[in-house]
Formats: structure tokens, C-alpha cells, sequence
């Protein structure tokens, strides 16, 4: 694990950068005072908005300040081997020779959507081991029922290896490999374009959006989700498929918008967005709901209490949070998402031993999560540092390999 605080870090990109603190805090727009804090280690974390405009003045990816999680390897480290075919399925080499149709006839377009459906709900269990070691099968299984059959087969062919390169893409955001994320992104968009679902492009700039987000790239994201979620709008947005993949354009454009520091346009944005749930109910779901954005009500306000917590109001953050009733279909990594942000408004509102509490509930049902949140360090840091030390915080703290 990446053990540097945030404030050693600032300190030593400032100075890699040639920058005072009072010219880092202006090209930021954020107070010299936050710059003093964090480099001086008075203050142990900051909220995303202020770690975007931090990375903005020091020309930096956000992933630069955020480190890397507990359960993910030094970027300093080589790639493990299963890492290393994750790559080269994803980004096959120059000159390939055409894929070998043997062994086609054992497979099929719907068994295919099966296996992808259960590799994404390896990555919701945070599963990442297993997933780097059936996604390259399931990618070249794709590329060859994309290659073969008829014009029909071929185009079912192509969605389901748009899917499983947006798997991948995933993955790689998830293990801080931002280049490789966009270029099996990219790929799975080309591959959309040449399938018959109208949807899939625009679900892939989704992730497209999320992966320029974290390389601080909050414009470049927004545009690129209006401007989908636009399209949707004016063709497929009547279905329960249209809704939920618009839907979850809107809240990612939302939560750019809100790290770029309007709190109150993403508000609106989000509301609009949860307005659309209310259609979900009236429309019969989608046939494979595993393979389509997550966007429902329980999704909208978990976003929304993400929102509240980054932008320094806990007591709104927990109001929301407070009797929600999460829906079947909300995966694992949003009930993380949720716990996280209670547990960090837990912290900001001094009670410390209910911050504790939720994060003990994240490690007993998600504890392949808790490790793979940088936000996780970043509120036991804060714990730590506060006045009182909660019965479990030790644990957590063990269990994150966070330094006491």
C-alpha cells in the first residue's frame, strides 16, 4: 500500500511543479490556508472538489493525490501475470492474426451474456482476483462470436464484446490503470457502434465519463454525458433500458459538475434524475438487468448523499442516508459507496464512534471493498487523529494497514 500522506504528496508535486504555496493555492482557487494544513499535516484529507482543483493548479490526474488503495499494488510495483493477460486481451498486439472459428459451435450469444453477467457481479463483490482470471476468456470468446455467422449473429456478437471491454475497462479504473481503462473503453465503443443496440454506446461514454473524471478531466466528462443522455432523450428514452442508461448520465454529469464546485446545478441535476425513477415502476424491467447502468431510486440518493458529504454538509448527507431502503438490484459497490459517505459524515460531525460503526458494517459484509476506497484511509487517518479513539477504530485501522 501507498502509504505517503496527502500532505507529503501535495508538497512533493508542488515542488516537482516549481510552485510557492500561495501559487498553487491560486492557480487551485482554494484558500493558501488548505495548502498550509495539508503540507503541514494538520489536516489529514480533503473532500474530491478540493482534490480536483488541487490537481487542476498542479497539473496532475487526480489518482496523483488519491494514491492507491489498500488492496491494489504500488504503481511503483510490475503487473502481476494476471494482470499482464487483462492487457492483452483488452489491447490485443499489432497484426493479430484473424481469430480461429474452432470451438464456435459450443458457443452462443446468450450463454456469452450469461458469463458476462456473472463476471459483473464479480466486480460488485470487489472480486478482482477472480474476475483478472476469467476476463480473457470471456473477451476472446467474444471477439469470436463477433467474427462468425450471420449479419445478425455478428452485431449480437459485437454488443456482448462492447460489454465485456467495458468490463474491462472497469476493472483497470478500479486498479488505478486509467490509460488502459480508456483505451478498452474506446475499443468497446467501436464494437457498440457496429451492434444493433442503440443503447450500448451511450451506456459506455458513461464509463467513458467516470474514466476522464478521474483523470481530472471534470469538462471533457460532463460534456461527453450530457451529450449521450441527450441522444437517448430524443430516440429511446421511453423504456425501462433508455430510462435507467440516461439516468445514469445525468447523475455522472452531475457529480462533475458538483467537483467543479457547483453544488447547487448538480442538486438540480440529480433531482431530475430521480424524478425519471418514478417512471422505472410503471415500465416492465429489462431482460438482463445486470448488463444495463445501475440507476434507480436507491442509486440516485445514494449519489446524492455522496454529493452532500463532499461538499462539507454531513447533517444534509445523513438526513438523506437516514431510513433509506435500498432496492434488490443495488450491487454491493453502492452499499459500499453509502456506508463510506455515512461514516464520513459520522467523522465530520464529531461522532466518531458511529463513523466507526458503519465502517464495521462495511468490513463485515463488503470487507473486499473497504479495501479498494482510498476514502477509507482517508476517514480512519481522520479518526486517528481526533480526540477520541472509538472501541473497533484499531481494528480498521489494522485492517487497512493504516499507521497508528
Amino acid at each position: 500500500m501507498d502509504t505517503e500522506h496527502l500532505g507529503d504528496r501535495v508538497c512533493r508535486l508542488r515542488r516537482a511543479a516549481r510552485l510557492t504555496q500561495e501559487e498553487l493555492a491560486d492557480r487551485s482557487g482554494i484558500s493558501v490556508d488548505v495548502v498550509r494544513k495539508l503540507e503541514q499535516k494538520r489536516k489529514h484529507s480533503a473532500r474530491l472538489p478540493t482534490l480536483h482543483a488541487l490537481a487542476k493548479g498542479l497539473g496532475v490526474e487526480l489518482t496523483s493525490l488519491l494514491g492507491d488503495p489498500p488492496a491494489v499494488l504500488s504503481s511503483g510495483e510490475s503487473d502481476p501475470p494476471a494482470l499482464v493477460a487483462v492487457r492483452r486481451a483488452l489491447m490485443p498486439p499489432l497484426f493479430a492474426p484473424p481469430v480461429d472459428p474452432v470451438g464456435v459451435e459450443d458457443l452462443s450469444v446468450g450463454l456469452l451474456r450469461s458469463e458476462i453477467a456473472d463476471a459483473w457481479t464479480l466486480y460488485h463483490a470487489a472480486d478482482f482476483g477472480r474476475l483478472m482470471e476469467v476476463l480473457p476468456g470471456i473477451v476472446a470468446d467474444a471477439r469470436l462470436v463477433a467474427s462468425v455467422g450471420g449479419e445478425e449473429d455478428r452485431a449480437a456478437g459485437q454488443a456482448a464484446l462492447g460489454k465485456a471491454l467495458q468490463l474491462g475497462g472497469h476493472l483497470a479504473i478500479r486498479l488505478g490503470k486509467a490509460d488502459l481503462a480508456l483505451s478498452s473503453l474506446e475499443r468497446a465503443i467501436s464494437h457498440a457502434d457496429q451492434s444493433a443496440d442503440p443503447l450500448l454506446p451511450a451506456m459506455l461514454v458513461n464509463s467513458v465519463a467516470w474514466a476522464y473524471q478521474r483523470q481530472n478531466r471534470l469538462d471533457d466528462a460532463e460534456y461527453v454525458a450530457i451529450h449521450a443522455a441527450d441522444s437517448i432523450e430524443q430516440g429511446s428514452g421511453n423504456s425501462a433500458e433508455g430510462i435507467r442508461v440516461w439516468g445514469g448520465l445525468v447523475m455522472s454529469a452531475a457529480t462533475s459538475v458538483a467537483r467543479k464546485g457547483d453544488y447547487e446545478k448538480a442538486s438540480e441535476m440529480m433531482s431530475s434524475a430521480e424524478h425519471a425513477t418514478k417512471k422505472l415502476g410503471k415500465l416492465p424491467p429489462p431482460t438482463d438487468g445486470k448488463l444495463f447502468s445501475v440507476f434507480n431510486r436507491s442509486s440516485v440518493r445514494i449519489e446524492r448523499v455522496r454529493l452532500a458529504v463532499q461538499h462539507a454538509r454531513p447533517e444534509e448527507a445523513l438526513a438523506l442516508a437516514r431510513g433509506m431502503r435500498l432496492s434488490k438490484d443495488t450491487p454491493p459497490s453502492w452499499r459500499t459507496w453509502l456506508l463510506l459517505d455515512v461514516a464520513r459524515a459520522r467523522t465530520d460531525t464529531g461522532d466518531a464512534a458511529g463513523a466507526v460503526k458503519a465502517l464495521e458494517s462495511l468490513r463485515r459484509t463488503a470487507p473486499a471493498w473497504l479495501r479498494h476506497h482510498t476514502l477509507a484511509v482517508a476517514i480512519v487517518t481522520d479518526l486517528l487523529a481526533g480526540p477520541k479513539r472509538p472501541p473497533g477504530l484499531r481494528q480498521i485501522a489494522e485492517f487497512l494497514g493504516v499507521s497508528q
